[in-house]
C-alpha cells in the first residue's frame, strides 16, 4: 500500500471509529468538545516543575481508552509523527535552566530537567485528548458543537470542508503519481525536475474539482452553511458524564493525587 493510499485509509478508518454506535460516541458532541478544552486548559496550567501533579492527569485518557475500547497501539501509530515533535519542544530546557530543585540519591536534580519532562507530558496529554475527541466524535458533530458555541459559520464551514475534501486532494495526488509512474517505469519516486510541473498540475486540477464540487453543492441548496438537521438534546447520562469529569479533573488539578496516595502508604 502506497503512502497516499495509506493516508486515505487512515482518514476513513478514523471516520468509521467516530461513527460507531458506542455509548461514548453517542454522548453529545458539545459536552465532549467543552470537556476536551477544559482538560487541555487544566493540563497546561500546571507549574513547570510539577511532575507529580501531571501524573494524575493521565487518569482521564487511560479511563477513556479502557471504557471506550480505543486501541492504544493504533493511537500511538497514528500519532507517531506528532508525539516526537511535541517532545522535542522542551529538549533544550536542561541547557538553559540550571536551578537546583532537589536531590535523588545524592544526584542533583536541575529545574531544566523537570521542566523538560513536564513540557513533554503536557504535549503528550493534550495530543491524546485531541485524539480521543476525534476518535469518538464525527467531524459533523464537532462542527455542530462549534456552531452551538457561536463560532462564526464561515470558520466552521472551512473546517468541515478542509477535513472532508482532503481525501479529494489525496485522490488527485494519487492519480498524478500513478500516471507519472506509468510513464516512467522502473524509476523510484519522482524526478526533481518534474516536481514543479506536477505541483502546478495538481493545483489546476484541484481548482477544477473545487468548482465542480461547489456547483454541485449549490444545486443541492447550499447557502453558506451546512444544515445540521434536528437539534440534538443532551440526556441525563451526558450531563452526569460531564459533571463527573469536571469534578474529577478539578480535584486532580487542585490536589496532588499521587503525592497523597504515596503519603497514605508511608
Amino acid at each position: 500500500m502506497s503512502k497516499i493510499n495509506h493516508a486515505i485509509y487512515e482518514i476513513q478508518k478514523i471516520d468509521q471509529m467516530a461513527k460507531q454506535n458506542s455509548w461514548l460516541n453517542r454522548i453529545h458532541p458539545l459536552i465532549k468538545l467543552v470537556l476536551s478544552v477544559y482538560y487541555i486548559v487544566l493540563t497546561v496550567s500546571f507549574h513547570k516543575y510539577d511532575v507529580e501533579g501531571l501524573l494524575g492527569m493521565f487518569i482521564y485518557p487511560v479511563v477513556i481508552f479502557i471504557i471506550g475500547e480505543l486501541s492504544l497501539k493504533e493511537a500511538l501509530y497514528r500519532m507517531k509523527v506528532v508525539l516526537p515533535l511535541v517532545c522535542i519542544v522542551g529538549v533544550f530546557n536542561p541547557f538553559f535552566d540550571h536551578t537546583v530543585v532537589g536531590q535523588i540519591g545524592g544526584i542533583i536534580v536541575w529545574g531544566g530537567v523537570l521542566s523538560m519532562i513536564t513540557l513533554m507530558m503536557k504535549g503528550i496529554l493534550t495530543v491524546f485528548a485531541s485524539y480521543i475527541l476525534i476518535a469518538t466524535t464525527s467531524i459533523e458533530g464537532i462542527c455542530y458543537a462549534l456552531r452551538l458555541l457561536h463560532i462564526p459559520k464561515i470558520l466552521v464551514t472551512q473546517i468541515l470542508l478542509i477535513y472532508r475534501y482532503i481525501t479529494v486532494l489525496l485522490e488527485e495526488t494519487k492519480r498524478i503519481t500513478q500516471a507519472y509512474a506509468l510513464r516512467a517505469p522502473g524509476q523510484k519516486g519522482i524526478a526533481f525536475q518534474a516536481w514543479g510541473p506536477l505541483v502546478g498540475q495538481l493545483l489546476l486540477r484541484s481548482f477544477d474539482r473545487a468548482d465542480e464540487l461547489y456547483e454541485s453543492m449549490c444545486l443541492r441548496g447550499f447557502l453558506g452553511e451546512f444544515p445540521q438537521g434536528k437539534p440534538r438534546q443532551s440526556s441525563k447520562g451526558d450531563m452526569l458524564y460531564f459533571i463527573f469529569w469536571l469534578v474529577i479533573l478539578f480535584l486532580i488539578r487542585t490536589y496532588p493525587v499521587f503525592r497523597l496516595i504515596g503519603g497514605a502508604f508511608v
